[in-house]
């Protein structure tokens, strides 16, 4: 069996918009993803360490635990072997306490990539596969996150560029979301259930087509 880890944030933790609720793993995109692989007849197992407001790279100044770089190198370490490691964060990048630029989020999830690469993991584990996912463009942010997110459309814009040059530079996989869905119409940030079903699907194609597994 081949362990996939997936490090993101509330976009995959499957966060409900405009609510604190939860879709069901079934109906979460990594659920999705792992269902269209087992019926490819993969043997596999998805892990998903992902928490709400994870940034890449920055902490939050409200909340404790949300610099995705803190404790990385450890949770390879814990679920090694892995096969696969796939990165889906940067939103939380553009939340009004930081002033980043695509660029400079974009470093952040380079920096996660070295972590990856330099965890320590047992003798003779392999170093994962790694696969940038850019997540859906930031549209215009409502309801009751509009104020954490005020101006982080214009601030983002950019992203999925900025990060398919650190996958090339870095030798990861890439795959942008905004190919085929968009963030919520009902706030601007999150995905709804029907796109969590399109993006799991998706990612399950790169990950066949680039014959990952």
């Amino acid at each position: 069996m081949e362990q996939i880890l997936i490090y993101s944030d509330s976009l995959t933790w499957g966060i409900i918009p405009n609510t604190r609720n939860r879709l069901p793993f079934r109906k979460r995109w990594p659920g999705v993803f792992e269902n269209r692989l087992l019926e490819q007849g993969r043997d596999i197992r998805v892990i998903e360490n992902c928490l709400n407001g994870r940034r890449t790279a920055w902490s939050d100044p409200l909340k404790d635990g949300r610099d995705g770089s803190e404790g990385l190198m450890q949770v390879i370490e814990m679920h090694s072997p892995l096969k696969l490691v796939i990165l889906m964060l940067g939103t939380n990048d553009f939340q009004c306490t930081h002033d980043n630029s695509a660029w400079l989020s974009a470093q952040g999830t380079a920096k996660l990539v070295r972590c990856i690469r330099q965890s320590p993991i047992e003798p003779g584990m392999p170093v994962p596969e790694i696969l940038i996912v850019a997540p859906p463009e930031i549209t215009e942010p409502k309801g009751p996150i509009a104020d954490k997110f005020q101006g982080a459309g214009k601030r983002s814009i950019g992203l999925s560029t900025e990060l398919e040059k650190v996958a090339g530079e870095l030798s990861t996989n890439f795959f942008d979301a905004g190919d085929v869905t968009q963030s919520s119409a009902v706030d601007g940030i999150h995905i709804d259930e029907l796109q969590h079903k399109v993006l799991g699907n998706a990612v399950a194609q790169v990950v066949l087509d680039s014959r990952i597994l």
